[in-house]
């Protein structure tokens, strides 16, 4: 028995359907000895919407693939019925792999790889906590919309994402002050 991880790539935007797909596959045809998990990795994101609101998003981190726990069995040369129920399940366009003398092999994702993905997406040691999705860059104008500073216009000198604030230079009585300011309190101008 070999069960390691291997990435299964699909079309974009159908990494969801396809994960459906494969599971309801595995049951019907009993393939739970051979096909153990299906997984898409996704982080959380932290947006700022107009007027300071937070939403919460998740955001696949690879768009395009899905990862399959799954048996191939000893013997790569020959590849098992979950490969046949991998490859031919609706939404799949191919299994990361090499082609050597004319015949395609499935190639298993390292350990290192594994751990990674696992731990990104959660299931392996400490979640991360959900990131600010920046959406705006040095030298950017925006507009503060919440605060003291409501109403003032200026220009994105600095953005520290990992404490959810930005530097903004805004001109007070004709002089530019930097004031730092949280994401959820700016938008682009």
């Amino acid at each position: 028995m070999s069960i390691e991880w291997y990435a299964v790539h699909t079309y974009v935007g159908y990494e969801d359907k396809v994960k459906e797909n494969l599971e309801k596959r595995a049951r019907a045809l009993g393939m739970q000895d051979k096909i153990f998990q299906v997984l898409i990795p996704t982080e959380e994101i932290v947006e700022h919407r107009e007027g300071g609101k937070k939403e919460t998003v998740y955001r696949k981190l690879f768009p395009g693939y899905v990862f399959v726990q799954m048996d191939l069995g000893d013997n790569p040369e020959d590849p098992n019925e979950a490969w046949e129920v991998v490859r031919n399940t609706p939404g799949v366009t191919g299994v990361v792999g090499t082609n050597e003398g004319g015949k395609y092999r499935p190639v298993p994702l390292t350990p290192d790889e594994v751990q990674r993905i696992l731990e990104v997406s959660g299931l392996a040691g400490r979640k991360e906590s959900p990131k600010p999705q920046v959406t705006f860059k040095e030298g950017d104008v925006v507009r503060v919309v919440s605060g003291p500073f409501a109403d003032f216009t200026g220009v994105v000198s600095e953005i520290h994402p990992e404490r959810n604030k930005v530097k903004v230079l805004v001109s007070i009585f004709g002089r530019e002050t930097p004031v730092e300011l949280d994401f959820s309190q700016v938008v682009r101008a």
